[in-house]
């Protein structure tokens, strides 16, 4: 029983050691795919959201004027928002990068990226939405979606990355989680305003697109 229980300690520390080559390998992929793209805004929203929902739309059009602009837009390739803005830009004739996650459900990889990844560890896919992006853009969303937003703050906030346009999109979606962040966090000073001032929000795709030209030069 004993030299059972010891073949299968060793067979497990095995394939973590392993697993450490698989977690290269996937950043080494990724890294190749991703090597010329520049410029890129990375956009976030709920896989739930349908052909025709007004926030598909605005998806849509947001990525097609990104574009149009010379920007390159990177989603999570999967249905709902993410579909909408990498059909989008491909509409345009942009880049259309997808960075798809292998679920159990839900997520499935769009037709419209023209660059497209499959990842196997969310953390690795993470690090390329920042590495690659010179913007977020949040559209409504679940958990997923607040996961991308936070991480980026934290990330701008604690200096791990270079400060960039953290956009919200959808203020009637949005606000009440803005005016919990002011009245709880900033409140009971648990961030500063400077914080806070991180965050901006639009419900013109053509106005976010405006604040992002001017901090990128193209």
């Amino acid at each position: 029983m004993e030299d059972k229980q010891q073949y299968l300690v060793d067979a497990l520390s095995i394939e973590e050691s392993w697993r450490i080559f698989r977690i290269m390998a996937e950043f080494v992929e990724a890294i190749e795919a991703l090597s010329q793209v520049q410029h890129a805004v990375s956009i976030f929203g709920s896989a739930r959201t349908d052909p025709g929902d007004p926030n598909y739309e605005k998806a849509y059009c947001l990525a097609k004027s990104l574009a149009q602009e010379g920007f390159g837009v990177i989603t999570g390739g999967g249905p709902g928002i993410m579909e909408a803005a990498n059909k989008g830009a491909s509409d345009a004739g942009g880049k259309s990068i997808g960075m798809n996650i292998r679920l159990p459900f839900e997520q499935k990889p769009n037709p419209y990226a023209n660059i497209s990844i499959d990842y196997k560890y969310f953390f690795i896919r993470k690090v390329m939405f920042v590495k690659y992006a010179v913007a977020y853009i949040i559209l409504p969303g679940g958990f997923g979606t607040m996961d991308e937003l936070f991480e980026a703050l934290t990330l701008i906030q604690t200096k791990r990355i270079k400060s960039f346009p953290v956009i919200l999109m959808g203020r009637d979606y949005w606000q009440g989680l803005l005016d919990w962040l002011a009245k709880e966090m900033l409140g009971s000073g648990k961030i500063n305003k400077q914080d806070l001032e991180l965050i901006q929000i639009f419900d013109d795709p053509e106005e976010a697109v405006r604040h992002i030209k001017k901090f990128v030069i193209l």
